[in-house]
């Protein structure tokens, strides 16, 4: 962990490099260091994946209008204040992103993170 997983309006394929988005995320959760200079997450961990809806409805179902959720999962046991500067950190680099989609189209961009257990973990690299 962590999992990045960002859902967003199909019609933001044709104004931004969701690829790029993806990207610059990636970078942002692997670079972030928590207040001792510490990296917050593991770099082999760290996945990034976007999914676009093909069919959706915003607000009032103007096709014109965009969405991007992103919901991020970490293992629990960080501070209420690193979870925070996770959170604005990642918030921040979408929106550096997305800046130029924004000039465009109306866009609401929303982020969760989901500290969780999971009842099961297994893992498997070759």
């Amino acid at each position: 962990m962590p999992h990045l997983k960002i859902e967003y309006t199909a019609n933001l394929d044709a104004h931004a490099d969701v690829g790029a988005l993806c990207k610059a995320l990636s970078h942002t959760l692997v670079t972030l260091k928590d207040a001792t200079g510490a990296l917050v997450f593991p770099l082999y961990g760290t996945r990034v994946l976007a999914y676009p809806a093909v069919q959706y409805a915003v607000a009032d179902g103007e096709q014109g209008r965009a969405f991007v959720y992103l919901n991020l999962r970490i293992t629990p046991g960080r501070s209420p204040e690193l979870v925070r500067t996770i959170g604005e950190t990642l918030l921040s680099a979408a929106r550096e992103q997305l800046a130029g989609v924004m000039d465009k189209l109306p866009l609401r961009l929303t982020l969760h993170v989901d500290a969780t257990p999971s009842d099961y973990e297994g893992k498997f690299t070759n």
